[in-house]
């Protein structure tokens, strides 16, 4: 549950700060709605750029931004459509971009489901902790990014190999960065490293994204409700959704296929992750190239029992596919597929986990035979901007990307990509996925049995997570009212 109890003490630190930043908190509904944001917040917005530390930017934390770097306002939601004569198939594939939030990722959005319920109650407070923010990548760059705005000491957890890109940019904004052994699949390396600054003695507050149902309500409310929209304009045209894929990661964006489920009670939530780490496909483990998406365990917000199917996605045609979008002779290649240019310009908006779930959806709709009056959402986390030293790395290790090459990818991992290492789930293919939540969850990090039983057995369990929302949206509003402060 979300615990919305009031520490007074340290809201008042909470007050204080805000006041001494001009930091203005901005609803869930503002998000799911930027019209509501008022006009003085919208004109400070005219000379900000996208990424700079400036707390106006928190009313950036939205689908709904202008695609620009600099004084952008707000429009309809992000999101591209990778046309048929990409894909391969009938069904129109359709993802939200996330790389018109600040730092160039949605989970700059989770992190802020997960902080703002403990700010405005004042559990948290930025004059004297620090807040801990352990991941795989975008997750703990989205938390010291609204730790910096508080001007609150952060603390960055992510594994030693991640890409370049996401160490250097951390350098300039998180207070302290930990590395942690291994790549995507060693999270509990990260959980291990959280027990141990809990050990410390230290003054922190630990924002876990795979347990903090914050970062659930944020999706549901926010994704779900963006995504929505999106599907509003292929209904006009006659088109259904047919389902939502999204990779596991911290389960968060997940979410908004619960949202999506109640709006389209016949669609399905696929669930994608690493081959060459097949937790919910068949209780494996081992390591993979998809950067950000975690694995071996289940996430606790994870509400396994809405999930239909699990799609696997071998890394080497996520990492291939990432460089046919590229590297020029990929691009080349593609243009003489016949694919459109303004196309070919919005490849990068797909980062290498966003590669990989454009290929589980095109492995979904080839699953179920799925027709040109369907739509299948998925998402891009961030864009390839990210992962350029990745594109360096492959180039140095198998040579230069020739015609010849995206010949080859092209015609194996996107026209060729098949309905292997996928699963439909029944009920008890589901209850086996939520039980692997014990080993984590309950053994390891205290959770309790009663609540394990709770998310599989209580309806009511996820739905009094969503009516979180309005509460929270009301102690917004009283903390900004407190703290009297303003932006611009």
């Amino acid at each position: 549950m979300i615990d919305l109890t009031i520490n007074k003490d340290g809201l008042e630190k909470s007050l204080e700060v805000a006041r001494s930043r001009g930091v203005v908190i901005p609803s869930f509904a503002q998000m799911v709605d930027p019209s509501l944001i008022p006009q003085e917040i919208k004109s400070s917005l005219g000379n900000v750029g996208l990424w700079d530390i400036d707390p106006s930017n928190l009313f950036r934390i939205s689908w709904y931004n202008e695609p620009v770097e600099t004084g952008g306002s707000f429009g309809g939601p992000n999101y591209f459509e990778f046309p048929s004569n990409l894909t391969g198939v009938e069904a129109k594939i359709v993802a939200m971009v996330g790389k018109w939030f600040p730092t160039g990722a949605h989970k700059v959005g989770a992190a802020f489901g997960c902080l703002v319920p403990r700010l405005v109650t004042g559990q948290f407070n930025p004059a004297d902790q620090k807040s801990v923010w352990p991941s795989t990548g975008n997750y703990c760059r989205g938390g010291a990014y609204d730790a910096a705005l508080l001007g609150c000491e952060s603390v960055a957890i992510l594994p030693e190999g991640m890409s370049r890109e996401r160490f250097e940019w951390l350098e300039n904004v998180a207070g302290e960065v930990i590395k942690t052994p291994g790549t995507e699949s060693n999270v509990k390396e990260i959980f291990d490293k959280c027990w141990e600054l809990r050990a410390s003695g230290e003054n922190l507050m630990i924002f876990n994204q795979f347990e903090e149902f914050g970062n659930y309500l944020w999706h549901y409310h926010v994704t779900g409700r963006a995504i929505a929209d999106v599907l509003k304009i292929y209904e006009k045209r006659g088109l259904r959704l047919a389902g939502m894929v999204g990779s596991t990661g911290s389960a968060g964006t997940i979410a908004s296929g619960d949202y999506l489920k109640e709006r389209w009670p016949t669609s399905k939530i696929a669930v994608s992750e690493a081959l060459q780490c097949p937790t919910l496909l068949m209780n494996g483990f081992g390591s993979h190239r998809i950067e950000g998406i975690g694995d071996k365990h289940v996430p606790w917000i994870h509400n396994v029992k809405n999930t239909d199917m699990v799609i696997a996605v071998d890394d080497e045609a996520a990492m291939s596919v990432s460089r046919l979008f590229n590297e020029t002779e990929g691009v080349k290649y593609l243009e003489k597929q016949g694919v459109d240019s303004e196309v070919l310009a919005q490849l990068p908006l797909a980062g290498i986990s966003g590669v990989s779930n454009m290929i589980s959806a095109i492995k979904f709709a080839k699953w179920y035979e799925l027709g040109p009056e369907d739509v299948v959402v998925t998402v891009l986390t961030d864009g390839m901007e990210l992962y350029k030293s990745r594109l360096a790395e492959l180039n140095q290790v198998h040579g230069r990307f020739t015609e010849m090459d995206a010949h080859l990818v092209y015609g194996r991992d996107i026209i060729g990509a098949t309905t292997d290492y996928m699963t439909e789930l029944d009920y008890y293919g589901k209850k086996r996925i939520h039980n692997l939540k014990y080993f984590t969850w309950v053994e390891q990090q205290g959770k309790s049995y009663d609540e394990i039983q709770a998310q599989w057995h209580d309806d009511g369990y996820w739905e009094d997570i969503r009516q979180s929302v309005e509460p929270l949206d009301t102690l917004i509003a009283e903390f900004n009212r407190l703290s009297g402060a303003s932006v611009g």
